[in-house]
């Protein structure tokens, strides 16, 4: 890379880092070079400094790495999707209306459930459920009886039960049916306690969607009916005399949906089957077009796995003109609209900040090279390579050189194992291969052709910076569906960056890293960043971890949860912003507790060891009492690095 005494601009920042393209609007480079977040999209000259925000939180006494989480951008986003439908059934004279839920499996973290409940109130924005806790949450927290809250997943007893209790307390519950076992058991039990179901019938959609998530759809789909279970299902309530129970139709194609054109194809199938059940009499009133509603990871709007080629107006647009014109075509009724978008919803909000704690550099380490009596050869030819890169500024044989340097230390490596070459020789020989490369890279800058095999040098001398957080934490599906999540440093982005880096974490695991980020055209190996200072430190946030990231982390090497910071904007305020909650994250013994060890025990048994040292005389009473406070504050304390 070019030296950072290169002129640079914010322009040249936002080149690099395509902060605009990935932020929909929440999040820009400040002329200062630190990151702004703008968390109200109806506010854009209130902006918070994200540096700021690190600031408050260190001087709080607060350890990173943590979880910054921005509650006016969920509400934001609460109310920009329901905005844009109601701004698009209104002009396209719609005769439903919108009744959105959010799927709590998305994020489960009840501050976030209680923040879109508050934030969707006045829009009767209500919950999707998928599991029994999931239920139990949503019976709790989704008070509003105008919205809804639709029950998907597998069902047993115990969940119907729960559902059928909803509906006896007024709660507006669509019960989901996922399999046709579930309609028997479900018109058993509403029997039993004498309450009518409200139903949903969840279809087996042929069309496929797009993306990762594709084969959510079709014949093999994990969920739903056939066409002819649908049948059957709608012809057994109508031996029930429940037919006016089916309330709802869903469908669902996958989720990060990253081509409208399987929306379409999605919304003219529904319709059809929609307006054919409504034909036959069945009183359907809602239709659920399921989640799928994507996030730009990578600011490519494009149809790649991390990106999407549409905007929230024309997914919204879609769904709506789509089921009017098909409905009108059929001559039935314009049913509610139903999605269940919480990528969408939720992505944007939080972010994780933690510093950069080293760098693993493999020229960082040097060595003598001095020249001694006796040397082999290889480690004079090598020598006199490097001069030669010395003596000539210009000089027009770098694909030589290379491939004589990777040729001689290939040959190093074969003397070192038949026993013929020193430990100290091949210390030289990797050092001034390093040296060699590190000359190669500067003076190809100043050429106009680079040969194809020296384009990988840079590659080759990248550096690894150590960061403080556990990737199977807080970025599990960068780690297990190769997700590519925004990563840039927060601040100096007034400055030119000089290292080529990919991210590390602390965890004992080779595949604790992040090697994938958002490239000039396409997704590269590295990102740029800026050389470490001894005297300062150096902060790096990954972004658009709302969704799932913030509830699938595991406790790989028994890291656990991140402490959290809810940030509140407040314009009165002189930083704009305040910090509104923290919960603090696992303690080591939580983390120990969880996997069945008991803390209290393991610290008697150190004070035991300690005690008989004590009387041996190795320890001096002082120093155990010492060392047994400290191994218990260890457990008492934060499971990440200290600063």
């Amino acid at each position: 890379m070019n030296t950072p005494l290169t002129p640079w601009s914010i322009d040249d920042a936002e080149n690099t880092y395509h902060v605009k393209r990935w932020g929909n609007g929440y999040f820009e480079i400040g002329a200062s070079g630190d990151i702004h977040v703008i968390p109200r999209y109806d506010q854009p000259d209130l902006k918070i400094n994200l540096r700021e925000v690190v600031e408050e939180i260190n001087t709080s006494g607060i350890q990173l790495p943590v979880v910054v989480r921005f509650h006016d951008i969920l509400r934001s986003q609460v109310e920009l999707l329901n905005e844009t439908f109601r701004d698009t059934i209104r002009a396209a004279n719609y005769e439903g209306q919108y009744f959105g839920v959010f799927p709590v499996k998305v994020n489960q973290m009840r501050e976030v459930i209680e923040e879109i409940v508050d934030a969707g109130s006045r829009y009767n924005y209500g919950l999707e459920a998928g599991s029994k806790p999931e239920l139990i949450a949503a019976l709790a927290y989704n008070t509003n009886k105008n919205s809804l809250t639709v029950l998907n997943g597998y069902k047993d007893e115990e969940y119907l039960r729960l559902a059928l209790l909803g509906l006896k307390i007024d709660r507006n519950m669509i019960i989901v049916i996922e399999k046709y076992s579930e309609l028997i058991k479900l018109i058993e039990l509403s029997k039993k306690l004498n309450v009518k179901p409200v139903i949903g019938l969840r279809v087996k959609m042929m069309v496929k969607g797009r993306g990762k998530w594709e084969h959510s759809s079709g014949e093999r789909a994990k969920f739903g009916l056939s066409i002819a279970e649908i049948l059957n299902a709608v012809a057994y309530l109508e031996a029930e005399g429940l037919t006016e129970c089916i309330k709802l139709l869903h469908f669902h194609i996958g989720s990060q949906l990253t081509d409208i054109r399987a929306i379409k194809e999605a919304v003219q199938e529904a319709s059809l089957i929609y307006s054919k059940l409504v034909k036959q009499g069945v009183p359907i009133e809602y239709v659920d077009v399921g989640g799928g509603l994507a996030i730009d990871y990578d600011g490519s709007q494009s149809t790649n796995d991390s990106s999407c080629n549409y905007s929230l107006s024309e997914y919204v647009s879609d769904i709506v003109y789509g089921f009017k014109q098909n409905c009108d075509l059929e001559s039935v009724p314009h049913p509610h609209l139903v999605s269940e978008s919480g990528r969408a919803i939720t992505a944007h909000h939080s972010c994780v900040i933690t510093n950069v704690i080293g760098e693993i550099h493999p020229s960082g380490t040097q060595y003598s090279t001095r020249k001694s009596t006796g040397e082999h050869i290889i480690v004079s030819n090598i020598r006199e390579l490097e001069q030669d890169l010395l003596d000539s500024e210009q000089n027009d044989n770098h694909q030589e050189i290379y491939n004589d340097v990777v040729q001689l230390k290939s040959q190093a490596m074969q003397a070192f194992k038949l026993g013929i070459f020193t430990l100290d020789e091949l210390a030289k020989v990797e050092t001034m291969y390093w040296r060699i490369l590190n000359l190669i890279q500067q003076q190809m800058q100043e050429v106009d052709f680079i040969p194809e095999d020296l384009n990988d040098i840079s590659q080759m001398l990248s550096s690894q910076y150590l960061a403080n957080f556990s990737v199977f934490q807080s970025a599990a599906d960068s780690w297990a569906i190769d997700q590519v999540l925004p990563i840039i440093p927060i601040s100096r982005l007034n400055e030119k960056p000089s290292k080529l880096c990919s991210i590390v974490d602390i965890t004992c695991d080779s595949d604790g890293k992040i090697d994938k980020f958002i490239g000039q055209e396409s997704i590269a190996d590295n990102i740029p960043m800026h050389a470490l200072k001894a005297d300062e430190d150096y902060f790096i946030g990954l972004f658009l971890t709302g969704a799932y990231q913030d509830v699938m982390g595991d406790m790989h090497n028994l890291f656990g949860r991140l402490n959290e910071v809810h940030i509140v904007s407040y314009d009165d305020d002189p930083k704009d912003f305040y910090i509104e909650e923290v919960v603090k994250g696992s303690s080591v013994d939580n983390v120990l507790s969880t996997m069945q060890y008991t803390p209290a025990i393991m610290a008697q048994v150190i004070k035991k060891d300690i005690d008989v040292q004590i009387a041996r005389g190795k320890i001096k009473p002082r120093e155990g009492v010492n060392l047994i406070d400290f191994y218990e504050d260890c457990l008492d304390g934060y499971t990440y690095l200290k600063q």
